[in-house]
């Protein structure tokens, strides 16, 4: 097991994306998806323990090595960043997308009462929107969708983590 959990760590290192179980186990000869698995969350546990600066997280639909929130103004220092920020048009486009995908450019205008070529643009270079094809309609529209990067940047494993509407009202409503 710890020979599996070391070669689980180094491959989830060195992965540029969140890797899943299934292509650590076609690395690994011989090991099931069922020890993978519990070599992860070793690993994540052992993380947790020491209270490291790193930990292994689940997002995107797959494990991914990770600073702690706390760590950013540090590595911010470091590293020369300055934290990068979504406009309030480019946040409500791509919550449009995220909830209403896949949707077509006219529906989001729709919703947001204002072109959004320019935004969309924007949120396709950044990668966290993407064509998924064309609407089988006269004209045949693009469509757009979330990317797996939407998941990592937004910490989520899958589309079902999303807030609903009843969460959001909730939050508005207690600020």
């Amino acid at each position: 097991m710890d020979a599996i959990k070391a070669i689980v760590e180094s491959l989830i290192f060195v992965a540029g994306s969140p890797l899943t179980v299934k292509k650590i186990a076609e690395c690994i000869d011989g090991a099931t998806e069922q020890e993978i698995r519990g070599a992860v969350q070793s690993l994540i546990a052992d993380y947790e323990g020491r209270n490291s600066g790193v930990r292994i997280v689940n997002v995107g639909g797959g494990y991914q090595m990770r600073t702690r929130e706390d760590m950013a103004q540090w590595i911010r220092k470091f590293m020369g960043l300055k934290p990068v920020a979504l406009s309030r048009a480019a946040l409500e486009t791509l919550a449009v997308v995220a909830y209403r995908q896949p949707v077509m450019k006219s529906e989001i205008e729709k919703v947001r009462g204002v072109d959004v070529s320019g935004t969309l643009k924007g949120l396709l270079e950044k990668n966290l929107v993407r064509i998924v094809g064309r609407k089988d309609v006269p004209g045949r529209p693009i469509i757009y969708g979330t990317t797996k990067k939407f998941l990592e940047v937004f910490n989520l494993m899958d589309l079902s983590e999303l807030p609903t509407l009843r969460e959001l009202k909730e939050l508005e409503s207690s600020e």
